[in-house]
C-alpha cells in the first residue's frame, strides 16, 4: 500500500509540475540558407533543407528571414540529415505556421533543387 502511495504522489507531481521545456531561438542568420540558433547551453549552425537562392536574390531573401524570423525567435527544428557537421534542417516558428525554406519557395526566391 505504501509504494501505491508513493507511486501515485511521484506520479502526480512529474504530471502537475512538469519541467519547463526550452525551445531554440534564432541568434544569426548568415545568410539566405545558414542560421545560427542556440538553447541555453549551445549553439548550433543549421542548413536550410532543400534551399538554394539566386545571387540576384540574395539580399532580398536575407531580409525577408530577418523579417519573419527575428533574432530572438522561437523555433522548433527538424533535422533532416547531418553533414560536414552542420545539421540540415527544417527550422519552423514556434507555432508552427511559417517554415523558413517553404517561406523562400512562397515568395520564387529558390532555384529548383529538390522534390519534397
Amino acid at each position: 500500500m505504501r509504494k501505491i502511495i508513493q507511486f501515485s504522489i511521484i506520479f502526480f507531481l512529474v504530471v502537475l509540475y512538469p519541467v519547463g521545456a526550452y525551445s531554440a531561438e534564432i541568434l544569426q542568420i548568415n545568410n539566405s540558407s545558414s542560421i545560427l540558433v542556440g538553447d541555453q547551453n549551445r549553439n548550433l549552425s543549421i542548413k536550410l533543407f532543400c534551399v538554394e537562392i539566386n545571387d540576384d536574390d540574395e539580399q532580398k531573401a536575407v531580409n525577408l528571414l530577418k523579417k519573419e524570423f527575428p533574432r530572438g525567435s522561437k523555433v522548433k527544428i527538424k533535422p533532416i540529415s547531418f553533414k560536414d557537421n552542420i545539421l540540415v534542417a527544417k527550422v519552423f516558428d514556434i507555432n508552427e505556421t511559417k517554415e523558413m525554406s517553404e517561406l523562400l519557395t512562397a515568395r520564387d526566391l529558390t532555384k529548383e533543387t529538390c522534390q519534397n
